[in-house]
């Protein structure tokens, strides 16, 4: 489940799971319109979802004071359950979700779960940020799985559009023309195949898993 809205600041009430529908058969709200560019939406995830959401408190008394307070501005940001949820901009193009109870924020919440390492990396990025440090990268993708997402996108929007597999890979893989017999032998067409597969799992709820690290079972 996630939150999306408009910028600016707004109040939201308590969100819940919906189908989209048509405008004659009923449908219900949404913060923002489902069917938005995804660059013009803002999103908001749930904590359980997105392991790099850092949550906000106030220090605890056996902790001495934080002077002076940091300064965590956000263009957009929600109010749901009474917590405040914000996207805070790192300013090297990554944004993290931060989440507090109102109170000026002074100290950062780190469940002692496994989960906790995946908030200890996106805290070091905060505090990167908050205190002028060079900002580390975000390792929940690596390059390689950058680029195999977008090949995926790539095939799946193929798929969709009426395209071949063999037109498929002419693109991605630059295979040129095959002959029928080539194609059938070709390793480009399995590899097509499991882009369309991986495409379908991702869209269908997988994408999620782009949200924590991968951990061995």
């Amino acid at each position: 489940m996630i939150w999306t809205l408009k910028p600016g600041p707004e109040t939201l009430p308590p969100l819940t799971r919906c189908r989209i529908k048509s405008a004659s058969d009923g449908g219900c709200d949404f913060p923002i319109d489902p069917l938005l560019d995804p660059l013009d939406a803002h999103v908001f995830w749930l904590p359980h979802h997105d392991t790099s959401i850092v949550v906000l408190g106030t220090t605890p008394p056996a902790l001495p004071p934080v002077e002076p307070l940091p300064r965590i501005d956000a263009a957009v940001s929600l109010t749901a359950d009474g917590a405040a949820h914000l996207l805070f901009d790192l300013g090297n193009g990554q944004h993290l979700q931060l989440i507090h109870d109102g109170a000026p924020p002074t100290a950062a919440i780190i469940p002692l779960s496994v989960d906790g390492l995946d908030r200890l990396e996106a805290l070091h990025r905060l505090l990167a940020t908050l205190h002028g440090r060079a900002i580390p990268p975000d390792t929940r993708l690596t390059h390689q799985q950058r680029a195999r997402l977008r090949r995926m996108l790539q095939a799946f929007d193929g798929h969709r559009a009426g395209a071949t597999g063999r037109e498929i890979a002419q693109v991605i893989f630059r295979t040129g023309s095959l002959d029928r017999s080539e194609w059938q032998t070709s390793s480009a067409r399995h590899a097509v195949k499991a882009l369309i597969r991986d495409a379908r799992a991702m869209i269908a709820g997988g994408y999620r898993k782009l949200l924590r690290h991968r951990r061995a079972s």
